[in-house]
């Protein structure tokens, strides 16, 4: 893996300006924004390789992201009964086993942790996590909790190479351990320092393996919140390629019969 992530800006409406200005303006955002993506590199991630049909591994990734996520990160357009329904659980086992911050099924899986307090704590108040999948990808999510290192000048104790300088810990540093980052000098970038690898510090409860199947669960779960209906979707869509292709067969077999006397 390499340093830093690439980001990408969408450009805001110029509403109740002049053209002149606008233009201006414009000009200066794409400058602005240009100078920072050229100053930052782009990240080699891995492939998550998950799958939102496993429902095992979606009950795994519930589990870990409510025992390790939530109590920072809210997923405020999901319910716990919606959840059940999905994972194939009774709404007494998400009760009994999910339901920390919520007092109702029908409750979205938010947090009691006010934004304000946040940001004395980390700097910057945790996301919503509900669409992350979707607006990073799966692979940068996966590639970024695997990703932590040790850097004692940092306020958490850690830095993470997909993020650089980033404000979360690392919650499930006892399960992975702590790795230190060795950065080498890469002549082709005139000797900048560039990630070449991670060495264990410690070790944690998980293998490398068990660790890296924790992660692709959590990756699961995330996949599926972003986007709850996509296989039902996925396979709506089959069937209605199905009978498009049935019709088509249909309207060429009519057609052959209505001119099969045309010269």
């Amino acid at each position: 893996m390499s340093g830093g992530a690439r980001w990408r800006a969408s450009r805001a409406a110029a509403s109740g300006r002049s053209p002149r200005a606008a233009g201006f303006l414009t000009v200066l955002a794409v400058s602005m924004l240009a100078g920072v993506a050229s100053a930052q590199e782009e990240a080699e991630l891995d492939p998550a390789g998950n799958d939102v049909a496993d429902t095992a591994s979606l009950q795994r990734g519930a589990r870990y992201y409510v025992n390790y996520c939530l109590g920072c990160h809210s997923a405020q357009y999901v319910r716990y009964n919606r959840l059940a329904e999905d994972l194939q659980l009774t709404e007494d086992l998400v009760v009994q086993n999910l339901m920390f911050t919520g007092e109702q099924p029908f409750d979205t899986m938010t947090n009691s942790m006010r934004p304000e307090d946040a940001v004395r704590w980390f700097g910057i108040a945790p996301p919503d996590l509900s669409l992350i999948a979707r607006s990073r990808g799966t692979d940068y999510v996966y590639t970024y909790l695997r990703s932590f290192y040790q850097a004692p000048s940092s306020l958490t104790g850690v830095d993470n190479v997909v993020l650089p300088n980033t404000a979360m810990p690392h919650v499930l540093w006892e399960l992975q351990g702590i790795n230190r980052a060795v950065f080498e000098a890469d002549e082709a970038h005139d000797g900048e320092e560039v990630f070449r690898r991670f060495e264990q510090v410690s070790a944690g409860q998980l293998t490398p393996q068990q660790y890296d199947q924790v992660v692709r669960d959590i990756v699961n779960f995330l996949d599926y919140i972003g986007d709850p209906t996509q296989l039902a979707r996925e396979a709506l869509g089959i069937r209605v390629i199905g009978i498009l292709l049935v019709f088509l067969v249909i309207a060429w077999l009519l057609k052959r019969e209505i001119w099969k006397d045309v010269t």
